[in-house]
């Protein structure tokens, strides 16, 4: 059923997908520290997304906010699942997206840094920080309290920078 621009819903979100998939994937990565579960997370988003996307009365108004509520929520809700803490048996070596941001050593470490936080801290820290949102976006995304928000945030970043100032002593012995 076409829309008043004459594209349909299917197309209109292909489009929307197309357009979003790398923000979501970034976000993703930073909070999964894994390309293989940020993959899996993003289109677990975009597949929900999806279906609300289809339905007739079901308008977004603002589908990247929305896109990005719903990857947060899809994130920390599979944290609660028991299948979270399954390992697979054989080691295969990670490769790293071919993209040179992803690859800079500054990346790498604030992967390794975000992945020592619990998720709720990894989240609060991405939003807040990587992309940038208001405390209160960030409350709304997360379904938490703005002092909530704050609190974990200013927690967050007394942790990491623990972590960080360790790793750095380590380097340097």
């Amino acid at each position: 059923m076409p829309n008043r621009s004459g594209s349909s819903p299917e197309q209109e979100f292909e489009e929307f997908a197309l357009a979003r998939t790398a923000q979501l994937y970034r976000s993703a990565w930073l909070l999964c520290g894994s390309h293989h579960q940020a993959e899996d997370l993003v289109q677990e988003t975009l597949a929900k997304l999806y279906a609300r996307w289809r339905r007739p009365f079901g308008r977004i108004d603002n589908p990247a906010a929305y896109a990005q509520t719903t990857l947060t929520r899809t994130f920390l809700g599979g944290r609660r699942r028991r299948s979270y803490g399954e390992k697979p048996y054989a080691d295969v070596p990670e490769q790293l997206v071919d993209d040179p941001a992803i690859r800079t050593d500054v990346r790498l470490a604030l992967r390794a840094l975000l992945a020592e936080l619990p998720p709720a801290d990894r989240v609060v820290l991405v939003l807040r920080y990587l992309e940038d949102l208001s405390v209160d976006e960030v409350a709304d995304r997360m379904g938490a309290s703005p002092g909530a928000v704050r609190n974990r945030s200013m927690r967050a970043l007394e942790r990491i920078r623990g972590l960080a100032d360790d790793s750095l002593r380590i380097g340097k012995d």
